[in-house]
């Protein structure tokens, strides 16, 4: 691995921190400053975090620690996710599902990657 864009998580995170910032920008106007706010700031948390903990990997426990943010991150993105859908902001429930799927399973890969780090030196 020669950097963090070879890491799977981080270019599922980032393409998943684009579409979200896209889809938001199509809530109503209150709710892009609101909840819409709030989704785009913790995906992309999410990739930064990512990016960060990949800089301190030198020190395990920093990497995981960095890791562990970027997994309570896209845990959050659920939640705001679910939020602009059950508020009716978000009205189209295919890209809501798409995009709840896809951060239920990063959330797994990046749960499985910080095992994977914790049982590797």
């Amino acid at each position: 691995m020669k950097g963090y864009r070879d890491l799977e998580i981080f270019r599922e995170a980032k393409d998943l921190a684009i579409r979200v910032h896209e889809m938001s920008l199509n809530l109503l106007k209150f709710e892009q400053y609101e909840e819409g706010s709030q989704l785009r700031r913790c995906s992309k948390a999410i990739v930064a975090l990512i990016v960060e903990g990949f800089g301190r990997r030198r020190y395990k426990g920093d990497y995981i620690r960095y890791l562990i943010m970027s997994h309570a991150e896209c845990d959050e993105a659920l939640v705001h996710l679910d939020l602009v859908f059950e508020t009716r902001s978000l009205v189209d429930a295919a890209l809501y599902e798409e995009l709840k799927s896809e951060y239920e399973m990063l959330s797994k890969k990046i749960n499985g990657f910080i095992k994977w780090i914790e049982s590797n030196d």
